[in-house]
């Protein structure tokens, strides 16, 4: 108990030794603080502004912009901030070089084929629409074969404005969805023949109006009827190929969303051919199922090429066994 009482009796005259101490301690380096704040010189003006521009200089780091505007590097793209594709020349060149032969479907029996040369222009422009009509969710020799059976019996407005829908399906099957067809072609005669005098719209707004004639169909029959370049007609060849290629800033789900993103950096001189060429491609090389990847030039350059992967399942490497003692 003695020894209990001697060790708090210890302990309390060393904390109070201690305090003494740090007050000490305190007391001196408070006096030395305000020593030193007295004779603090002030700062200089170089380090000042020099600590400025690095704040500025990490502001500018931190707060980047959203979105990154690469300059265009290819002549025939105009405008100063355009997004455009990488290798999108390197691209179109060696497709035009493998559609140099003109082989493809389209070419010999696309829409434009299909008007007869025989007849007066606005006739012509007339069969080259109701071929546009019929070729919606159709092979192209189906809608050749169509269009021949039109023309025999007589593809001309006043013709099918007065036949009957039955007769007029008959003639266009087994073209896709031809009973729904047949009746557009009727009543689309009827506007061309009562409003237009038996020739067809000239305008995108005015043969979009027409039952059956969507977007895609405008563009074309304007290109190809008219003469006249106003937009790029997309199908499902072009809207699958350009999405393989990239050739849209972000990937697209409808051929309308395709044309606009197109139509944004493409060079207008391009338009014009862009798709029958893309068609053909797409018959002929960049098919829905199984793409021809091995023989197509672009295969080094195309995001959705398979010919490395084809390339190593047609020639496996040889299994060594290993031999068993």
């Amino acid at each position: 108990m003695a020894f209990y009482r001697l060790c708090r009796k210890t302990k309390h005259i060393c904390n109070i030794a201690t305090m003494e101490t740090r007050s000490k301690y305190f007391q001196q380096k408070s006096d030395f603080t305000t020593n030193t704040a007295a004779t603090k010189r002030p700062k200089k003006k170089t380090l000042k502004m020099e600590y400025d521009n690095r704040t500025e200089i990490k502001q500018e780091v931190a707060t980047p912009s959203k979105q990154i505007k690469i300059e265009p590097k290819d002549e025939d793209v105009e405008g100063g901030d355009l997004w455009y594709p990488d290798y999108w020349r390197l691209q179109l060149n060696n497709i035009q070089a493998m559609r140099e032969d003109r082989s493809a479907v389209v070419d010999s029996q696309g829409c434009e084929r299909t008007a007869d040369k025989n007849e007066t222009p606005e006739i012509q422009r007339f069969q080259t629409l109701v071929s546009l009509m019929l070729s919606s969710q159709t092979k192209d020799q189906v809608t050749f074969a169509a269009m021949g059976r039109l023309k025999e019996y007589g593809c001309t407005p006043q013709k099918l404005m007065n036949s009957t829908q039955e007769k007029i399906g008959r003639l266009i099957y087994p073209v896709g969805f031809w009973k729904r067809k047949s009746k557009y072609l009727q009543e689309t005669a009827t506007i061309c023949n009562n409003e237009f005098s038996g020739d067809i719209p000239n305008s995108i707004k005015t043969l979009t109006s027409l039952p059956g004639v969507g977007p895609k169909m405008a563009y074309i029959c304007m290109t190809a009827a008219w003469g006249q370049v106003d937009g790029i007609g997309v199908d499902t060849h072009v809207h699958r190929i350009c999405n393989r290629l990239q050739w849209v800033q972000k990937p697209t789900k409808t051929p309308e969303q395709t044309r606009k993103a197109l139509e944004a950096w493409l060079p207008r001189d391009e338009w014009k051919d862009i798709n029958i060429l893309l068609v053909g491609f797409g018959q002929q090389t960049c098919l829905p199922v199984h793409p021809r990847c091995v023989g197509c030039l672009n295969k080094d350059i195309c995001p959705a090429s398979t010919a490395h992967v084809e390339m190593k399942t047609r020639n496996p490497k040889p299994k060594i066994k290993k031999e068993t003692k």
